[in-house]
């Protein structure tokens, strides 16, 4: 069976762990966490990276330093992971949905203003598959409203805008280290981008469970004490270093999986030719990571057969987001802006390809030739 997705490995993880656990210092903040945050500081240009135990609590970080109260109204995308609403829904906020652009599955930023009331504070863009989205347009209405802006960039880790890395043009950008994702934490993890460099210190806080912990290690308070709200945000420094060793090999994962996504593309561009099946977007001024390749089919019937005849030929291709506006949950803490044009049926449309970074390229024509048989 060849799996949708498995967790990249290179192969200097496990000496990596080796010595976090000969170091004595196996919980947040140690040697590993310190070498992955400055990496991620220097590649990306940002103030403050801290890493957290999930793109989740990234999220939840980024809520609690808005100061998200109940009566808040948070814009965001329907179709997204739960996690990107949960955020600040925990902290008492409304959610309100605005409907996909078709060619990227991305926030349509011409919907946004539509949706802004005198209760809005948070404008929420979801880089989905790893593409960018309008961030200009978005940063722009946010600026005239006074708007925050927090990135969901779990899947955007090594893409970028306009030259400009993704999670790193809004106010806050979170990032996910879950399995899933070009680079792991050794199954889960995260980072909180914090771009906003007068929130840096209050992130320190939150993080530590509301303590100034970090602070009195530096020798900058002589000691700490409960400060503020906050939980225990941070990565153990065991997971810390199976990702030092997927970061210091990041530009060869990131050329594998963009040699895979390239040949999928050129494999299947007469399907998309004869007009079978859609497949992914890249705007103007994107810089994609490689994160995921979907293609459109017909309808959900299409798809449904599609998934069949794949996983008769022992190949795993998968939908992806139930859009959240209509689950139980979407009903009672959110509402919809104006109309579902696309997110609904874009999304019974859309299903993945196997792509990770150990993906042989053997198997990778294994794919494309059931899929061309599909189409035969």
């Amino acid at each position: 069976m060849i799996p949708f997705n498995s967790p990249p490995v290179v192969g200097t993880e496990i000496d990596f762990i080796r010595t976090a656990m000969g170091s004595g210092k196996l919980c947040g903040d140690g040697d590993f966490t310190k070498r992955c945050q400055l990496w991620l500081e220097q590649r990306f240009d940002t103030p403050k990276a801290l890493l957290t135990p999930s793109c989740t609590a990234s999220l939840e970080m980024a809520a609690i330093l808005l100061d998200i109260r109940p009566g808040d109204e948070v814009i965001m995308p329907s179709y997204t992971f739960v996690s990107t609403a949960n955020a600040f829904v925990l902290r008492g906020a409304t959610i309100v949905f605005v409907d996909i652009r078709p060619d990227t599955m991305n926030l349509d930023e011409q919907l946004i203003e539509a949706a802004i009331t005198d209760k809005t504070r948070v404008i929420v863009p979801v880089h989905y598959a790893g593409i960018a989205c309008e961030m200009d347009t978005i940063l722009a209405l946010a600026k005239k409203y006074r708007l925050a802006v927090v990135e969901d960039a779990a899947q955007g880790v090594m893409s970028e805008y306009h030259g400009k890395p993704l999670g790193t043009l809004g106010d806050i950008g979170c990032f996910s280290f879950h399995e899933t994702k070009n680079y792991t934490a050794g199954g889960e993890g995260g980072a909180t981008l914090v771009n906003d460099a007068g929130l840096i210190d209050r992130a320190e806080i939150v993080r530590e469970k509301g303590t100034n912990r970090s602070q009195f290690f530096r020798g900058q308070a002589d000691k700490y004490t409960w400060r503020d709200i906050g939980s225990s945000y941070l990565m153990a420094d065991l997971q810390a270093a199976y990702l030092w060793g997927q970061l210091d090999a990041a530009e060869i994962i990131n050329r594998r999986r963009l040699d895979l996504w390239n040949r999928y593309r050129d494999a299947l561009l007469p399907l998309a030719g004869q007009g079978r099946i859609e497949l992914p977007s890249v705007p103007d001024g994107c810089r994609q990571n490689a994160h995921m390749f979907y293609i459109k089919l017909r309808d959900i019937a299409d798809r449904s057969a599609f998934i069949d005849h794949m996983k008769a030929a022992d190949i795993l291709a998968v939908f992806h987001y139930i859009p959240l506006h209509d689950s139980p949950a979407g009903l009672r803490f959110g509402r919809f802006s104006g109309e579902d044009r696309y997110t609904s049926r874009e999304s019974r449309r859309l299903v993945r390809l196997p792509l990770f970074y150990n993906l042989t390229d053997e198997h990778q024509s294994r794919v494309i030739s059931a899929i061309n048989r599909y189409f035969a």
